[in-house]
């Protein structure tokens, strides 16, 4: 280990080990400082995304839905399966070796770029120094040219419910159950509590979950939240909104309770996952007299590029605004790279997707109907149910809809917003085209393969004019 680098990166997430494989890939010298370490104490890259978030929850969430299947669905396909067990602890066992394999993955990539993994506290000091504690060993004084800080976020922790270590969890808590519990309370109805609530569900957990907001699903467009929401509930998810937790006790069984518009209220559950949102993990990310400016919520101070206010020293992903999105954050550490090497790089805010991996999935890019209506922007929107879709009904997911927004004088398309089967994967066709700006009258006049789940995106394109071909308009 030298104490000079052209670039060191503090967090290895999503937003970190991105930025700095770039760096290394434009030929700049990169160390990575990263201090988690997994349940077993060993270090492990990527961040929250890769061993807590995103990819374990998309493990069991896959899981679930095989159980679910067998369970429930597949006699109706003439498949009538006997004798159906469930292995917790075999799942927690496959979403980890899922977990170990991707994080190796990026230990590899750091060696094939000669990226310096640094395991430890890094801390920004002034005049781009940064102060570096491994887990063993003495504290050093690093040197770079230039810094990104990346350090990702951390679950918001609520004084009305205290977390226990087993029994009272946050969403990483949540992926650990070894066994299904028979009553689950979530406390949030947002990404995460939805996604955790639908795994433990499939399995057979009665599941109620406490929205503190009187509206479900505030940033996705509220025709397709409230699809969403009607399909939730077929399933056994109850969803409780205006409802604020006051008080929890942990004894034989968890009881919560919490205020609603007719009063108090409280309800006994065996577990109980904390799901309120998430914030920027910049406790002790930089010294006094960095003077690196930060905000009263701790999201560091940038501008459009992820320059913070001290000259070559970046902040990218969680830790600055915007949404708390991995994609998001990889984006912009690529965007930090190519512009200390001299490029054009960029990010555009205004076409980042968003996934919410439930069955259905959710998915949407651009402004909802609710937006445009309050910015004053004439608008149009066509609609299309999957239902009317034959590859859908093939596949006996036919629940959900497309929806495309669309300027009412210009027809360019303004967001798209799907509920309904593998919209994670149909999103991307929206979201490429509104990168080129494309109308609604692209996508109409653009082929799609018969039968396919995307000719429900050619039939919202073709209903924002009236003239879907299988939909009365």
């Amino acid at each position: 280990m030298t104490n000079s680098y052209d670039v060191i990166v503090i967090g290895a997430g999503p937003a970190g080990y991105v930025g700095a494989i770039r760096c290394a890939q434009l030929g700049m010298r990169v160390a990575v400082i990263d201090e988690y370490r997994r349940k077993d104490g060993e270090p492990s890259l990527g961040g929250t995304c890769l061993n807590v978030g995103c990819i374990p929850s998309k493990a069991l969430l896959d899981s679930s839905e095989h159980y679910h299947r067998v369970q429930s669905q597949l006699g109706q396909h003439g498949i009538k399966v006997d004798g159906v067990s469930l292995d917790v602890p075999q799942m927690i066992k496959r979403k980890d070796k899922v977990v170990a394999d991707l994080t190796g993955g990026i230990k590899q990539l750091f060696k094939a770029n000669d990226i310096e993994w640094l395991q430890g506290h890094g801390k920004l000091l002034a005049d781009r120094q940064v102060a570096f504690k491994p887990h063993k060993g003495k504290e050093k004084t690093l040197s770079a040219d230039n810094i990104i800080l990346a350090t990702g976020s951390r679950p918001i922790e609520i004084g009305a419910a205290p977390l226990t270590g087993d029994r009272i969890v946050s969403s990483t808590g949540a992926q650990e159950f070894q066994e299904v519990p028979k009553r689950l309370g979530v406390i949030g109805a947002g990404v995460i509590g939805l996604e955790m609530g639908s795994v433990w569900n499939r399995l057979g957990s009665k599941v109620v979950l406490l929205e503190a907001q009187d509206s479900f699903l505030t940033p996705v467009d509220q025709q397709v939240a409230r699809e969403a929401k009607k399909l939730f509930a077929k399933q056994g998810l109850e969803i409780r909104q205006g409802c604020r937790v006051t008080e929890t006790r942990d004894g034989k069984n968890i009881s919560v309770h919490y205020e609603d518009k007719d009063g108090k209220q409280h309800m006994q559950v065996d577990r109980l996952v904390v799901s309120v949102g998430r914030r920027p993990n910049t406790d002790g990310l930089a010294s006094e007299d960095a003077d690196l400016l930060t905000d009263e919520r701790g999201f560091v101070h940038v501008n459009d590029y992820c320059e913070t206010n001290i000259p070559g020293v970046y902040a990218v992903g969680d830790v600055v605004r915007g949404p708390m999105l991995a994609h998001k954050g990889s984006e912009e550490g690529v965007m930090v790279a190519e512009r200390m090497a001299g490029h054009a790089g960029h990010v555009n805010y205004d076409t980042i997707p968003w996934v919410i991996y439930t069955d259905p999935e959710i998915a949407w890019v651009g402004r909802t109907e609710a937006q445009l209506k309050a910015a004053g922007i004439p608008h149009r929107s066509g609609t299309f149910g999957f239902g009317a879709t034959g590859r859908a009904r093939a596949m006996d997911q036919s629940d959900g809809m497309v929806k495309i927004i669309a300027h009412a004088e210009t027809d360019r398309i303004l967001g798209v917003h799907m509920v309904g089967p593998q919209t994670s994967e149909l999103i991307a066709e929206a979201t490429l085209a509104m990168e080129y700006e494309a109308s609604a009258e692209d996508l109409a006049r653009t082929i799609h393969a018969h039968p396919t789940l995307s000719e429900a995106v050619h039939e919202a394109a073709l209903a924002v004019d009236k003239r879907a071909i299988h939909k009365a308009n």
